[in-house]
């Protein structure tokens, strides 16, 4: 009872937070929910009922926030900015219907996944044409700055998997390795949606460079600050630790302590990763093992340092409510509790 009123409390200041963060765009999210519905409609009634789904089980809409906020730290968002959140969130729920299609995950956001409700070949082809869709969106209306940086972004997040399964046949993921992995899967989406923000208001190549950077510490933060979870979560939220080990996942906590172990631990707990992933005793040794060689310490001040990059540049611009809010989602990407 306790953890479930721990989590409604904490459940409420991150929906605050997030609140606090939308008030300056307040009305651009309003308008984008319907532009977005527009965006991804077709002529296929099946498709009709599925893009409905996914619009009434959308998540916190976090990319389309930095579109706006990147937008507003110039100029004014304009239909340019609507039409390229709507490129990003398309690239994202598509790699979403992937995803659980190659996890073979039937849940997503506690909401029945795509997969789970329609087979797989459906939502392949649900994902194939959200794609679609996004690169239509752009060379429609002759957007093709926008059709570049979403270009590259799918390109990178389709090597940033790859990367990862090839990787973890090995476990041999190096901490160079490991920031290459999580740039492509993951920072580069938050860069692309920071670049877009500011190409749609006409932005130079060095500045929409500066806030491809911004995104990309940004989103390097958030997946270290993900990673971490497997760690710290167990008495927080109730969620099981371990589950990156179990999955074989080499996240930097783990890498930084295996690569500054003694070769007795170091052999030992590569080991417990490799034969013993199941073994709930082992994995909890390992746990135990990782926060007190210092693995957690190194991974949270490595996603500060990260942060603070992005803030840095984010202080090169004037004071403004965008730039406000942009500080408050640099906060909440690592002080959230889930």
């Amino acid at each position: 009872m306790r953890i479930n009123n721990y989590f409604i409390h904490h459940s409420q200041i991150v929906a605050n937070i997030v609140e606090e963060i939308k008030q300056p765009i307040n009305e651009e999210i309003k308008l984008f929910e319907q532009k977005f519905y527009e965006s991804m409609q077709s002529k296929v009634p099946l498709l009709d009922k599925v893009t409905r789904f996914i619009v009434t089980t959308k998540g916190k809409q976090m990319r389309p926030m930095f579109v706006f906020l990147c937008a507003k730290l110039i100029g004014d968002v304009n239909e340019k900015t609507y039409r390229g959140a709507s490129m990003i969130e398309l690239i994202h729920t598509a790699t979403l219907v992937h995803d659980d299609v190659v996890d073979e995950s039937f849940k997503r956001r506690n909401f029945f996944s795509i997969n789970a409700l329609w087979k797989n070949k459906i939502a392949v082809l649900v994902g194939d044409f959200l794609l679609s869709k996004a690169v239509l969106l752009s060379t429609d209306h002759k957007d093709y700055d926008l059709l570049a940086v979403i270009s590259r972004t799918i390109r990178e997040m389709s090597e940033g998997e790859l990367l990862q399964l090839e990787k973890a046949r090995k476990l041999d993921i190096t901490e160079e390795v490991y920031y290459e992995i999580i740039r492509q899967k993951t920072a580069t989406l938050i860069a692309a949606c920071c670049e877009i923000g500011v190409l749609s208001n006409n932005a130079d190549e060095n500045l929409a460079k500066k806030m491809m950077d911004f995104g990309t510490y940004t989103g390097l933060a958030f997946q270290i600050k993900d990673d971490l979870f497997d760690y710290l979560s167990s008495n927080v939220i109730g969620k099981p630790v371990g589950i990156d080990i179990k999955e074989q996942k080499m996240t930097l906590p783990l890498i930084h302590t295996l690569k500054t172990a003694n070769e007795k631990d170091k052999k030992y707990y590569f080991n417990t990763i490799k034969r013993y992933n199941n073994n709930q005793k082992r994995v909890k040794e390992l746990i135990n093992f990782v926060k007190s060689s210092g693995g957690l310490d190194y991974a949270i001040s490595v996603m500060k340092d990260f942060q603070q990059k992005a803030k840095d540049i984010l202080d090169e611009f004037p004071d403004s409510e965008a730039k406000k809010a942009l500080h408050l989602m640099l906060e909440y990407v690592i002080e959230r509790k889930f």
